[in-house]
């Protein structure tokens, strides 16, 4: 498995997270074990509507399923895109105990999924005694009122994790609302570790081709917005419609005064 440790001495360094590929990625937080979008389909075309636009995964997974040992919840950004949620993070979900997602994926994906709302928060048993507090937080997927674009791109959630004695950990789901970024600092902020989903997304035909998820400077705004400590970003690689990478996210943070904060496999 391919891990992303920082070293800076903050606190939010302590939080090791795992990076997979795609939006996938594994951290362990109050002893319990998160795995976000679990993607570990080969490549290939996927079509998310039958006759529809496909999306061409373009790299495999740096693991499979069965490598990556018990997972107690699935934080999962929605559940009817390819890239978010394939045929092996179905299967995959079977066997964990939680996945928490949308209201409407709570709904779809039956007794062991539960939707969060805006704000919304689920308290879970840590091995050991104390809590994990996980709070369903907005997210956007496409630029815009979210009303237009949940009509387009459909309904996503973002987390926030907060636990007596533990960091703040924001995973942002698949958001490019700078503005819900903003509500969530007002909460939360400072955080000590921001999961982000980058890559900038675009398609010619939805939204004039702006990107459905944060690009790079975006990226860098957001962890500046959040006073992030620690910003470890995923979702910007494996598929052919992210198009920004890895340079795009370094040259962003550097510009932003903040490559000290970025945490890249």
């Amino acid at each position: 498995m391919a891990a992303s440790t920082a070293a800076s001495g903050t606190a939010g360094d302590q939080l090791p997270v795992r990076v997979f590929g795609g939006p996938t990625a594994l951290f362990e937080y109050g002893g319990l074990r998160f795995l976000t979008d679990p993607t570990f389909d080969a490549p290939g075309d996927y079509f998310p509507v039958p006759g529809g636009p496909g999306l061409t995964k373009t790299a495999p997974a740096a693991c499979s399923p069965a490598d990556l040992g018990d997972v107690d919840v699935v934080l999962l950004s929605h559940d009817e895109h390819p890239d978010n949620l394939d045929d092996s993070g179905r299967a995959l979900l079977a066997d964990v105990p939680l996945t928490l997602t949308t209201p409407g994926g709570g709904r779809r994906l039956g007794d062991r999924a539960k939707g969060l709302a805006d704000w919304e928060s689920i308290e879970l048993e840590r091995p050991g005694g104390g809590r994990v507090t996980v709070t369903g937080v907005p997210a956007v997927h496409g630029p815009g009122p979210r009303a237009e674009v949940e009509a387009v791109t459909g309904e996503v959630v973002g987390f926030v994790l907060t636990g007596e004695g533990l960091p703040t950990v924001y995973v942002s789901g698949d958001n490019a609302s700078l503005s819900a970024v903003g509500e969530i600092a007002g909460r939360f902020g400072p955080v000590d570790t921001a999961v982000l989903f980058a890559g900038a997304p675009r398609f010619p035909f939805l939204f004039d081709g702006a990107p459905i998820v944060l690009d790079s400077a975006q990226a860098a705004e957001a962890a500046k917005i959040l006073g992030a400590r620690k910003v470890v970003p995923v979702h910007f690689d494996s598929w052919a419609h992210f198009t920004e990478g890895r340079d795009e996210l370094v040259s962003a943070f550097a510009e932003a005064g903040l490559a000290d904060r970025l945490d890249l496999v």
